[in-house]
């Protein structure tokens, strides 16, 4: 596994959700409680963009269909999608909030 850093960990405060791209994917990050957690912004059912649904908990619901994600693990919770999200471990260091990506 190896971490790429995509900002400062500050820059994301607790109830805030940021979209990088990193290495030609965008992922959407969540700060929940000062935690982060990490899932491809594209939602399994028709590859749409997750970034704008709405977080529920740890449950993120498409904003197109309604399908429903857990962003801790990016499994899939609800139709119509039934494939799990890319879900991506981070992490912060000396500040600086990283994705880590399987090598």
């Amino acid at each position: 596994m190896r971490y790429i850093t995509v900002a400062n960990a500050e820059a994301l405060p607790a109830g805030e959700r940021a979209v990088f791209e990193v290495e030609g994917l965008f992922v959407v990050v969540f700060n929940v409680d000062g935690r982060y957690y990490a899932v491809e912004d594209r939602c399994t059912h028709e590859d749409l963009p997750l970034e704008e649904g709405e977080l529920d908990g740890y449950e993120l619901e498409c904003p197109y269909h309604g399908a429903r994600f857990d962003i801790r693990t990016g499994k899939v919770l609800a139709m119509p999608a039934v494939q799990d999200v890319r879900w991506f471990p981070t992490r912060v260091e000396n500040g600086a909030l990283q994705i880590g990506l399987e090598e």
